[in-house]
């Protein structure tokens, strides 16, 4: 396990590494998840072995540090990963990343692009999205307010998401995944959207087949990105299909 110290009050990034060839791969989570449990199998999957691989949890997340004074809107989590990565030696690495880690993974090649060669987005959250109470994910906890979701709300989304998701979620810290899942729905001015469509690396959207087409799917395309359907899978798609995942990615890597 490796770690670097990411804010002024001395908070603390952990990731777990993998040896190999340049340019680094950095796996990056979605909400109450964890790289190292969401990626352990892709990252030494035979068409994607060898390189240097940083599974990383984002601050508050995983085995990161949780503090309860940062504010976990996405630009911050992008700053605290670029932190890390620049501790780490990283630069120009290639970012899978999963859902909110999608959304942290834009934010961050557009405000730190010496980090970012090349972004694999994994049904990231592009849009603003809106608070839906008593619903799974990120649009359900934002419905609470911090101190409902601190006074009990986190014990409905609990039974809500099942023991799957909660053995991860359940290592978040409560504000963290609060604020987090609040900053997510709101999203970034410009949009995830708009900031993906003006970045100049290549792109890759991957989304499962059932959830295709994926809307402004045409003008990503336009714009440059390649836009994949992935079959036999849902939201987690590198658990749910790891080879036809491991397949997609390695292509979108190669290009």
């Amino acid at each position: 396990m490796r770690n670097a110290v990411v804010t002024t009050e001395g908070d603390q990034i952990r990731w777990v590494e993998l040896p190999g060839q340049e340019p680094s791969r950095v796996y990056v989570h979605g909400l109450g998840a964890s790289s190292p449990a969401y990626f352990a199998e892709i990252a030494v999957h035979p068409l994607l072995a060898g390189h240097r691989s940083l599974l990383i949890d984002l601050l508050g997340h995983g085995i990161s540090d949780r503090p309860t004074d940062f504010d976990y809107t996405l630009e911050a989590h992008a700053d605290a990963l670029a932190e890390a990565l620049t501790s780490a030696g990283v630069t120009g690495a290639e970012l899978i990343a999963h859902s909110m880690g999608g959304s942290v993974a834009i934010v961050l090649a557009a405000r730190h692009p010496h980090l970012v060669s090349r972004l694999v987005l994994v049904d990231a959250n592009l849009d603003p999205i809106p608070r839906t109470p008593g619903s799974d994910g990120s649009s359900g906890i934002a419905a609470y307010s911090e101190q409902e979701f601190l006074a009990g709300g986190w014990e409905e989304v609990r039974d809500r998401v099942g023991p799957h998701w909660w053995s991860t979620m359940r290592l978040a810290g409560r504000e963290a995944l609060h604020r987090s899942a609040v900053n997510l729905t709101r999203g970034t001015a410009p949009t995830m959207r708009e900031l993906l469509l003006d970045l100049k690396i290549p792109r890759t959207y991957l989304l499962p087949e059932n959830d295709a087409p994926l809307p402004g799917a045409d003008t990503l395309v336009e714009a440059g990105a390649d836009v994949i359907s992935i079959s036999n899978c849902g939201h987690n798609i590198m658990l749910d299909n790891p080879d036809d995942f491991a397949h997609a990615t390695a292509t979108a890597l190669a290009r």
